[in-house]
């Protein structure tokens, strides 16, 4: 028992062991792989890459890819508001006449929007006549109802001057006649009552005679007093009532008048107000007709000269991420959307696309050779004629990364077998060195900001700080400190590497020796010397462009050992630090923190880096750019001094 025991306990190690062998090995295969890539910076200088420094022509350039297209044309839209579709086309590449039609479009829709448009013009002109009617109706009711309440406050007033000149006094002279009859009266009742007493005493008379005078008597002044009474009761009662009867029948009238005058003001404006809708609505109904028959007009589009007709979705510049398909029949179109182009003239262009790292080394006037992919073997000479001063908006919509510039470039050679569409490939030439000194970016770093090669002296290689000029992301040209003949390392040492590389213009993949006719070169050579002079004159996008803007040496060599070229060597990106202004540490240091930001929060702060930059003067930018490469003078001013040195 014990026996097996122990040799269970064996086999269980064996496995263990078997791991930690395996381990091992690793290990060791980790660590000879290790010490073999980052000790190879150590290894002579026999065992490296090497390039020996050429003398020779040096062309940079910058290559774009684009499409031929007329330099004038006429571009037709649709101009039916929506989407619609394709009912009919001509031919892409048919020639056609001025008047043809090119393109009908589905037009069933407008024509029934055309007969229900017609009926809603028809009822608000209707409905305007109506109200017209209707405001003549009611100015006529406005003055019928002024005037009769003008007529009313006329009789009030006529009824109190009446009552108070004419009625009253009447009234008040009956009363107090009444009374003077009534007193009279009484003074004849009484005499005759006096008289018959004394009748009465000598028994001429009945008692029954003389209470009939008596009563006479009582009658005259019960008479008296009742004309006595109504007197005070029209001078105390009744004159006061009526007259404030009369004048509040005066102040009713003058009201009435006065909210009469206002509704019938109001009811005008009202209808004037009504039939302003009405107008409105029947010219608005109107205008709705007249713009769905010129919709229905506009599905047609005739030619409007003579020409070759070319679909807009098949040529000119396109984003990689439009899916529209190509024009025919049943194809759905959008409003304003291009459909035929037709040249006009027999000019061409090239458009092509700049990204935005080789701007400052392209400009309006330098020449372009142009290549068609279905004309092998022929070259045509361009000139940059326009670049677009905003980047283009479909392609940052898609990538914002990305920033493309849309670049016209003119054909100076015309041949008809250029057709609108074909593909082409644009040499944008930005320099051309007849013979200069160059060797390949990479074996070109930047070592204290400044740009050094290592030279190989037999089993070693030195360190050496030389001056560079443009480059066409292949070769860059040597401007001084290095001569022909020279080998430098291609994979510098690793410890030399961890810094700033070589800055390398973008977009640029020419070749350093590219077979060129003599005329041809000469013809670029003519434009390059009337791009120079308008170099000066054009304003540059770019806030640290002024290096850029000095006027380009000779294209030839300098002399024997100077590196061949007596050219500012900050033209171009190629001789221009990263950082203008920061040491080695500070680089570092914002290298650093560059990689721990995200791609929005690097463009932010480059953002305000080019924005602070702006805001310095050209003697603040000067002196970053002396403070970046230690102290000393721009590489342009150094190529300048040496170049009177040699001069003189």
């Amino acid at each position: 028992m014990l026996n097996n025991d122990v040799k269970v306990g064996r086999l269980r190690r064996k496995p263990l062991r078997t791991v930690g062998t395996i381990t091992l090995a690793v290990s060791v295969c980790i660590i000879v792989v290790w010490l073999t890539v980052v000790g190879g910076s150590n290894e002579p200088a026999s065992n490296l890459a090497t390039f020996v420094a050429r003398r020779g022509p040096l062309t940079i350039s910058v290559l774009e890819s684009g499409t031929i297209q007329s330099r004038e044309q006429i571009i037709l839209r649709n101009e039916v508001e929506g989407r619609t579709s394709v009912v009919s086309i001509v031919p892409d590449g048919g020639s056609v006449k001025a008047g043809d039609l090119l393109v009908e479009l589905d037009a069933s829709t407008l024509k029934d929007a055309v007969i229900d448009q017609d009926i809603q013009v028809q009822r608000a002109e209707a409905a305007y006549v109506s109200a017209q009617e209707n405001l003549a109706v009611v100015e006529n009711q406005a003055v019928s109802d002024v005037n009769l309440a003008e007529l009313t406050l006329e009789f009030a007033i006529q009824d109190l001057d009446q009552y108070k000149e004419g009625q009253f006094p009447n009234e008040e002279t009956a009363a107090k006649n009444e009374i003077t009859l009534a007193r009279e009266e009484l003074t004849r009742a009484e005499e005759t009552l006096n008289w018959s007493k004394t009748l009465y005493e000598r028994k001429y008379i009945s008692h029954t005679e003389l209470q009939a005078d008596e009563l006479a008597v009582t009658r005259g002044k019960n008479k008296l007093q009742l004309a006595e009474n109504n007197l005070e009761l029209l001078q105390n009662f009744t004159y006061h009532r009526n007259m404030a009867q009369l004048e509040s029948d005066f102040r009713q009238a003058e009201m009435a008048l006065e909210r009469t005058k206002r509704k019938a003001r109001a009811d005008v404006i009202q209808a004037k107000a009504d039939l302003k809708a009405k107008d409105l609505e029947y010219q608005r109904h109107q205008d709705k007709l007249k713009k769905i028959a010129d919709q229905l007009e506009k599905t047609k589009i005739y030619a409007p000269q003579d020409g070759m007709v070319v679909y807009a979705t098949t040529s000119g510049r396109r984003s990689p991420f439009d899916r529209r398909e190509p024009l025919d029949i049943g194809v759905e179109v959008f409003e304003r959307q291009d459909l035929i182009r037709l040249p006009t003239a027999a000019s061409m262009k090239a458009e092509v696309d700049i990204h935005e790292t080789s701007l400052q080394k392209v400009q309006v006037g330098l020449p372009a050779v142009i290549t068609v992919d279905a004309l092998p073997g022929k070259e045509f000479l361009g000139r940059v004629g326009v670049i677009a001063p905003l980047p283009d908006a479909r392609s940052m919509w898609m990538n914002p990364d990305l920033k493309i510039y849309p670049t016209d470039i003119y054909l100076q050679d015309n041949d008809s077998a250029l057709r609108t569409g074909m593909s082409c490939k644009a040499e944008i030439i930005v320099e051309q060195y007849e013979d200069v000194v160059h060797v390949p970016v990479q074996a070109v770093l930047r070592v204290g900001g400044k740009p050094t090669v290592f030279v190989v002296d037999g089993k070693t290689f030195e360190q050496r700080e030389v001056e560079i000029g443009l480059d066409n992301n292949r070769m860059v040209c040597i401007v001084s400190g290095l001569r022909e003949g020279e080998v430098v390392l291609m994979t510098p040492p690793l410890e030399s590497g961890a810094v700033e590389p070589a800055y390398a213009a973008a977009g640029a993949e020419t070749s350093d020796s590219r077979d060129t006719s003599n005329v041809m070169r000469q013809r670029i050579n003519e434009s390059l010397e009337e791009a120079d002079g308008a170099r000066m004159e054009t304003p540059s996008i770019f806030p640290d462009d002024s290096a850029d803007r000095q006027p380009r040496r000779p294209r030839t060599s300098a002399g024997p050992g100077g590196g061949g070229e007596e050219r500012d060597p900050d033209q171009g990106r190629g001789g221009r630090g990263g950082f203008p202004g920061m040491s080695q540490e500070e680089r570092e240091k914002m290298r650093q923190r560059f990689e721990k930001m995200s791609p929005e929060e690097r463009q932010k702060e480059i953002e305000k880096m080019r924005q602070r930059f702006q805001n310095l003067s050209p003697e603040e930018r000067q002196r970053m750019q002396e403070r970046s490469q230690g102290g000393a003078p721009a590489p342009g001013a150094r190529a300048r001094e040496q170049g009177s040195e040699r001069n003189q």
